[in-house]
Protein backbone atom coordinates (compact mmCIF):
# COMPACT_ATOMS: atom_id res chain seq x y z
CA UNK A 1 0.00 0.00 0.00
CA UNK A 2 1.23 3.15 -0.79
CA UNK A 3 2.33 5.51 2.12
CA UNK A 4 0.16 8.62 2.27
CA UNK A 5 2.24 12.32 1.60
CA UNK A 6 1.57 15.06 4.63
CA UNK A 7 1.01 18.43 2.87
CA UNK A 8 0.75 21.79 5.38
CA UNK A 9 -2.21 23.71 4.84
CA UNK A 10 0.33 27.24 4.74
CA UNK A 11 1.96 24.83 1.31
CA UNK A 12 -1.66 24.60 -0.12
CA UNK A 13 -2.51 28.21 0.05
CA UNK A 14 -2.26 30.58 -2.71
CA UNK A 15 -1.71 34.37 -2.56
CA UNK A 16 -4.62 36.38 -2.84
CA UNK A 17 -4.63 39.01 -5.19
CA UNK A 18 -5.11 41.96 -3.17
CA UNK A 19 -6.64 45.31 -4.11
CA UNK A 20 -5.94 49.08 -3.24
CA UNK A 21 -8.88 51.18 -1.98
CA UNK A 22 -9.60 54.19 -3.38
CA UNK A 23 -12.56 56.57 -3.37
CA UNK A 24 -15.16 56.15 -6.13
CA UNK A 25 -16.69 59.09 -8.36
CA UNK A 26 -19.96 60.46 -6.26
CA UNK A 27 -22.97 58.85 -8.49
CA UNK A 28 -25.65 61.13 -9.59
CA UNK A 29 -28.15 58.63 -7.05
CA UNK A 30 -27.75 55.98 -4.67
CA UNK A 31 -29.84 53.86 -2.49
CA UNK A 32 -30.40 53.19 1.02
CA UNK A 33 -32.02 49.97 2.95
CA UNK A 34 -35.03 51.25 4.76
CA UNK A 35 -37.68 49.51 7.42
CA UNK A 36 -41.23 50.42 7.47
CA UNK A 37 -42.67 51.64 10.94
CA UNK A 38 -46.32 52.11 11.84
CA UNK A 39 -47.06 55.61 12.42
CA UNK A 40 -49.38 55.20 15.32
CA UNK A 41 -48.63 52.39 17.38
CA UNK A 42 -48.97 51.16 21.04
CA UNK A 43 -48.35 48.59 23.77
CA UNK A 44 -50.87 47.71 26.12
CA UNK A 45 -49.35 47.17 29.22
CA UNK A 46 -51.22 45.52 32.62
CA UNK A 47 -51.17 48.42 35.27
CA UNK A 48 -52.55 46.00 38.23
CA UNK A 49 -51.08 42.62 39.05
CA UNK A 50 -53.75 39.43 37.98
CA UNK A 51 -54.06 36.11 35.84
CA UNK A 52 -55.01 36.74 32.28
CA UNK A 53 -58.39 35.18 31.96
CA UNK A 54 -59.45 36.10 28.65
CA UNK A 55 -57.33 37.20 25.67
CA UNK A 56 -59.50 36.86 22.97
CA UNK A 57 -57.41 38.20 19.99
CA UNK A 58 -54.13 37.13 18.44
CA UNK A 59 -51.52 38.55 16.19
CA UNK A 60 -52.89 39.69 12.45
CA UNK A 61 -57.01 40.65 14.01
CA UNK A 62 -58.70 44.46 13.42
CA UNK A 63 -59.96 45.47 16.20
CA UNK A 64 -62.23 48.70 16.35
CA UNK A 65 -61.87 50.97 19.00
CA UNK A 66 -62.79 49.98 22.40
CA UNK A 67 -62.74 46.07 21.66
CA UNK A 68 -62.03 43.91 24.38
CA UNK A 69 -58.12 42.81 23.60
CA UNK A 70 -57.72 40.82 27.33
CA UNK A 71 -59.40 40.80 30.59
CA UNK A 72 -57.30 40.17 34.09
CA UNK A 73 -58.31 38.41 37.30
CA UNK A 74 -60.22 41.48 38.97
CA UNK A 75 -61.58 39.88 41.86
CA UNK A 76 -59.24 41.75 44.48
CA UNK A 77 -60.09 45.12 43.03
CA UNK A 78 -63.78 44.13 43.10
CA UNK A 79 -63.40 43.27 46.92
CA UNK A 80 -61.46 46.76 47.26
CA UNK A 81 -64.29 48.28 45.33
CA UNK A 82 -66.91 47.05 47.89
CA UNK A 83 -64.67 47.94 50.30
CA UNK A 84 -64.66 51.61 48.97
CA UNK A 85 -68.06 51.53 48.99
CA UNK A 86 -68.89 50.16 52.66
CA UNK A 87 -66.19 53.24 53.70
CA UNK A 88 -68.47 55.69 51.78
CA UNK A 89 -71.59 54.47 53.88
CA UNK A 90 -69.64 54.59 57.22
CA UNK A 91 -68.27 57.56 56.69
CA UNK A 92 -71.32 59.94 55.44
CA UNK A 93 -72.80 58.78 58.44
CA UNK A 94 -70.69 59.85 60.74
CA UNK A 95 -70.48 63.12 58.51
CA UNK A 96 -74.59 63.46 58.50
CA UNK A 97 -74.25 62.85 62.95
CA UNK A 98 -71.64 65.74 63.13
CA UNK A 99 -73.32 68.13 60.96
CA UNK A 100 -76.34 67.33 63.54
CA UNK A 101 -74.48 67.78 66.20
CA UNK A 102 -73.10 71.02 65.14
CA UNK A 103 -76.30 72.81 64.31
CA UNK A 104 -77.66 71.81 68.20
CA UNK A 105 -74.18 73.28 69.36
CA UNK A 106 -74.95 76.75 66.91
CA UNK A 107 -78.73 76.67 68.59
CA UNK A 108 -77.49 76.17 72.23
CA UNK A 109 -74.96 78.36 71.45
CA UNK A 110 -77.32 81.30 70.94
CA UNK A 111 -79.68 80.64 73.85
CA UNK A 112 -76.46 80.53 75.82
CA UNK A 113 -76.64 77.40 77.26
CA UNK A 114 -73.39 75.94 76.20
CA UNK A 115 -69.48 77.71 75.90
CA UNK A 116 -67.80 78.78 72.98
CA UNK A 117 -65.29 76.10 73.65
CA UNK A 118 -68.14 73.82 73.00
CA UNK A 119 -69.60 74.90 69.81
CA UNK A 120 -65.15 75.34 69.03
CA UNK A 121 -65.49 71.54 69.30
CA UNK A 122 -68.65 70.69 67.15
CA UNK A 123 -67.52 72.54 64.12
CA UNK A 124 -64.02 70.59 64.87
CA UNK A 125 -65.67 67.50 64.86
CA UNK A 126 -67.95 68.32 61.91
CA UNK A 127 -64.37 69.97 59.68
CA UNK A 128 -63.13 65.89 60.47
CA UNK A 129 -66.04 64.04 59.56
CA UNK A 130 -65.98 66.10 56.29
CA UNK A 131 -62.46 65.39 55.47
CA UNK A 132 -63.24 61.53 56.31
CA UNK A 133 -66.07 61.89 53.60
CA UNK A 134 -63.84 62.87 51.01
CA UNK A 135 -60.99 60.24 51.86
CA UNK A 136 -63.26 57.40 51.74
CA UNK A 137 -64.91 58.60 48.54
CA UNK A 138 -61.44 59.23 46.88
CA UNK A 139 -60.47 55.53 47.92
CA UNK A 140 -63.77 54.17 46.55
CA UNK A 141 -62.81 56.52 42.86
CA UNK A 142 -59.68 54.56 43.44
CA UNK A 143 -60.75 51.63 43.95
CA UNK A 144 -63.02 51.64 40.75
CA UNK A 145 -60.35 52.84 38.48
CA UNK A 146 -58.48 50.18 39.59
CA UNK A 147 -60.93 47.38 38.55
CA UNK A 148 -61.18 49.39 35.39
CA UNK A 149 -57.88 48.80 34.63
CA UNK A 150 -58.42 44.84 34.63
CA UNK A 151 -60.10 45.35 31.43
CA UNK A 152 -57.50 46.67 28.49
CA UNK A 153 -59.59 47.48 25.57
CA UNK A 154 -58.38 49.10 22.23
CA UNK A 155 -57.58 52.49 21.96
CA UNK A 156 -58.30 53.27 18.11
CA UNK A 157 -59.07 50.93 15.41
CA UNK A 158 -55.67 48.71 14.84
CA UNK A 159 -54.20 45.57 13.84
CA UNK A 160 -52.73 43.32 16.26
CA UNK A 161 -49.30 43.15 15.64
CA UNK A 162 -48.05 40.67 18.51
CA UNK A 163 -49.38 39.19 21.87
CA UNK A 164 -46.84 38.83 24.61
CA UNK A 165 -48.80 37.05 27.02
CA UNK A 166 -51.26 33.66 26.75
CA UNK A 167 -54.21 33.03 28.47
CA UNK A 168 -53.40 32.27 32.59
CA UNK A 169 -49.83 33.73 32.62
CA UNK A 170 -49.63 36.50 35.13
CA UNK A 171 -49.39 40.08 34.30
CA UNK A 172 -48.12 42.09 36.31
CA UNK A 173 -47.60 45.80 36.75
CA UNK A 174 -45.55 47.27 33.56
CA UNK A 175 -46.05 43.76 31.45
CA UNK A 176 -47.21 44.25 27.89
CA UNK A 177 -50.32 42.65 26.58
CA UNK A 178 -50.32 43.42 22.72
CA UNK A 179 -48.37 45.12 20.42
CA UNK A 180 -51.09 47.30 17.89
CA UNK A 181 -50.72 49.59 15.22
CA UNK A 182 -53.15 51.80 12.80
CA UNK A 183 -52.89 50.24 9.49
CA UNK A 184 -53.46 53.17 7.25
CA UNK A 185 -50.35 55.40 8.28
CA UNK A 186 -46.64 53.34 7.94
CA UNK A 187 -43.63 55.64 7.18
CA UNK A 188 -40.33 54.06 6.05
CA UNK A 189 -37.27 54.94 8.66
CA UNK A 190 -33.95 55.10 6.90
CA UNK A 191 -30.41 55.58 8.57
CA UNK A 192 -28.61 58.11 6.17
CA UNK A 193 -24.63 58.23 7.06
CA UNK A 194 -23.45 61.28 8.35
CA UNK A 195 -21.45 61.68 5.53
CA UNK A 196 -24.72 61.59 2.87
CA UNK A 197 -27.12 63.55 4.91
CA UNK A 198 -25.88 66.93 3.57
CA UNK A 199 -27.37 64.94 -0.17
CA UNK A 200 -30.37 63.40 1.32
CA UNK A 201 -31.42 66.42 2.59
CA UNK A 202 -30.93 68.04 -0.82
CA UNK A 203 -32.65 65.49 -2.99
CA UNK A 204 -34.42 66.54 -5.65
CA UNK A 205 -36.68 63.73 -5.55
CA UNK A 206 -37.23 60.48 -3.11
CA UNK A 207 -38.86 57.39 -3.94
CA UNK A 208 -39.58 54.30 -1.93
CA UNK A 209 -39.32 51.08 -4.00
CA UNK A 210 -41.85 48.09 -2.68
CA UNK A 211 -40.72 44.64 -2.46
CA UNK A 212 -43.32 43.74 -5.50
CA UNK A 213 -41.15 46.17 -7.12
CA UNK A 214 -43.52 49.15 -7.39
CA UNK A 215 -42.16 52.46 -6.72
CA UNK A 216 -43.97 55.26 -5.08
CA UNK A 217 -43.17 58.79 -3.60
CA UNK A 218 -43.60 59.71 -0.28
CA UNK A 219 -46.21 62.53 1.01
CA UNK A 220 -43.58 63.95 3.87
CA UNK A 221 -40.36 63.62 4.72
CA UNK A 222 -38.55 64.60 8.20
CA UNK A 223 -35.15 64.58 9.36
CA UNK A 224 -34.72 63.95 13.35
CA UNK A 225 -32.78 66.69 14.35
CA UNK A 226 -30.01 64.29 15.70
CA UNK A 227 -26.92 62.27 14.85
CA UNK A 228 -26.51 58.41 16.81
CA UNK A 229 -23.46 58.89 18.37
CA UNK A 230 -22.24 55.41 18.02
CA UNK A 231 -23.56 54.48 14.65
CA UNK A 232 -23.19 58.18 13.13
CA UNK A 233 -26.40 57.96 11.09
CA UNK A 234 -29.48 60.47 10.59
CA UNK A 235 -32.92 58.71 10.66
CA UNK A 236 -34.83 59.90 7.60
CA UNK A 237 -38.39 59.15 8.12
CA UNK A 238 -41.09 59.05 5.27
CA UNK A 239 -44.55 59.30 5.01
CA UNK A 240 -46.57 56.87 2.99
CA UNK A 241 -50.08 57.15 1.50
CA UNK A 242 -52.76 54.69 2.35
CA UNK A 243 -52.86 53.38 -1.15
CA UNK A 244 -48.74 52.08 -0.88
CA UNK A 245 -49.80 51.29 3.27
CA UNK A 246 -51.94 48.96 2.21
CA UNK A 247 -49.70 46.48 0.72
CA UNK A 248 -46.45 47.21 3.67
CA UNK A 249 -46.01 45.55 7.19
CA UNK A 250 -44.07 46.81 9.75
CA UNK A 251 -41.10 45.31 9.69
CA UNK A 252 -40.34 45.19 6.02
CA UNK A 253 -37.31 46.42 4.19
CA UNK A 254 -37.67 48.80 1.22
CA UNK A 255 -34.84 50.39 -1.01
CA UNK A 256 -35.16 53.80 -1.00
CA UNK A 257 -33.80 55.80 -3.79
CA UNK A 258 -32.34 59.02 -3.58
CA UNK A 259 -31.78 61.75 -6.81
CA UNK A 260 -29.70 64.74 -6.30
CA UNK A 261 -30.08 68.17 -7.35
CA UNK A 262 -28.74 69.35 -10.69
CA UNK A 263 -25.64 70.97 -9.01
CA UNK A 264 -24.54 67.98 -7.52
CA UNK A 265 -24.76 65.58 -10.13
CA UNK A 266 -22.54 67.99 -11.49
CA UNK A 267 -20.11 68.30 -8.70
CA UNK A 268 -19.94 64.66 -8.45
CA UNK A 269 -18.41 64.29 -11.53
CA UNK A 270 -14.97 65.53 -10.41
CA UNK A 271 -15.41 65.34 -6.51
CA UNK A 272 -14.65 61.79 -5.28
CA UNK A 273 -17.14 59.92 -2.47
CA UNK A 274 -16.13 59.75 0.36
CA UNK A 275 -17.41 56.14 0.99
CA UNK A 276 -14.82 53.98 -0.45
CA UNK A 277 -16.35 51.26 -3.28
CA UNK A 278 -14.84 47.14 -3.10
CA UNK A 279 -16.13 44.33 -5.11
CA UNK A 280 -19.25 42.83 -2.99
CA UNK A 281 -16.38 39.23 -3.16
CA UNK A 282 -14.03 41.39 -0.70
CA UNK A 283 -16.82 41.65 2.26
CA UNK A 284 -17.27 38.53 4.30
CA UNK A 285 -20.76 38.53 6.04
CA UNK A 286 -20.85 35.89 9.17
CA UNK A 287 -24.14 36.71 10.89
CA UNK A 288 -23.79 40.21 12.61
CA UNK A 289 -20.30 40.72 11.63
CA UNK A 290 -19.59 42.65 8.20
CA UNK A 291 -15.81 42.90 7.78
CA UNK A 292 -12.28 42.70 5.12
CA UNK A 293 -9.17 41.28 5.48
CA UNK A 294 -6.48 43.65 5.08
CA UNK A 295 -3.27 43.32 3.96
CA UNK A 296 -0.08 43.16 6.53
CA UNK A 297 3.40 42.69 6.10
CA UNK A 298 3.25 38.55 6.27
CA UNK A 299 -0.91 37.91 6.34
CA UNK A 300 -3.79 39.67 6.75
CA UNK A 301 -6.04 41.21 9.64
CA UNK A 302 -9.80 40.74 9.96
CA UNK A 303 -11.25 44.42 10.19
CA UNK A 304 -14.86 45.26 11.10
CA UNK A 305 -16.20 47.91 8.89
CA UNK A 306 -19.54 49.53 8.03
CA UNK A 307 -20.98 48.75 4.10
CA UNK A 308 -23.81 50.48 2.23
CA UNK A 309 -26.33 48.99 -0.42
CA UNK A 310 -24.55 47.20 -3.52
CA UNK A 311 -24.65 48.74 -6.92
CA UNK A 312 -26.24 46.99 -10.03
CA UNK A 313 -22.55 46.47 -10.83
CA UNK A 314 -21.57 44.11 -7.58
CA UNK A 315 -19.45 47.00 -5.70
CA UNK A 316 -20.37 47.54 -2.04
CA UNK A 317 -19.63 51.10 -0.67
CA UNK A 318 -17.61 51.34 2.86
CA UNK A 319 -18.86 54.01 4.87
CA UNK A 320 -16.36 53.30 7.78
CA UNK A 321 -13.52 51.21 8.51
CA UNK A 322 -11.39 51.56 5.60
CA UNK A 323 -9.03 54.22 3.98
CA UNK A 324 -8.19 55.03 0.54
CA UNK A 325 -4.17 53.61 -0.16
CA UNK A 326 -4.86 50.62 2.40
CA UNK A 327 -4.89 47.56 0.26
CA UNK A 328 -7.18 44.25 1.34
CA UNK A 329 -8.29 40.65 -0.21
CA UNK A 330 -10.42 40.40 -3.18
CA UNK A 331 -11.36 37.16 -2.28
CA UNK A 332 -12.32 37.11 1.64
CA UNK A 333 -12.96 33.75 1.43
CA UNK A 334 -9.33 32.68 0.29
CA UNK A 335 -7.85 35.61 2.68
CA UNK A 336 -9.80 33.74 5.63
CA UNK A 337 -7.76 30.13 5.07
CA UNK A 338 -4.89 29.19 6.92
CA UNK A 339 -1.59 30.50 5.57
CA UNK A 340 -2.81 32.38 2.79
CA UNK A 341 -0.57 35.52 1.82
CA UNK A 342 -0.94 38.81 0.27
CA UNK A 343 -0.05 38.46 -3.75
CA UNK A 344 2.43 41.41 -4.33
Amino acid sequence: MAGLALVSTTALADPVPVLTVAPHSASAAFELVGVVQAVRQATLAAQVGGNVISLPVKAGDRLKTGQLVARLDARDAQAALQRGDAGVVQAEGVLRSAKLAAERSRELRRQGFISQAALDVAETELSTAQAGADQARAARSQAALAQAFATLTAPFEAVVLATHVEQGDLALPGRAVATLYAPGALRVAVQVPASRAGAARGARRLSVQLPDGQTVTPVQQTFLPGTDPVSQTVELRLDLDTRAAQALLPGQSVTVQFEPAATAVSAAASTPSAAPWVPRSAVLQRGELTAVYVAQRDGFALRSVRTGVAAADGRVPVWAGLQPGEQIAADAVRAGLAGATPAR
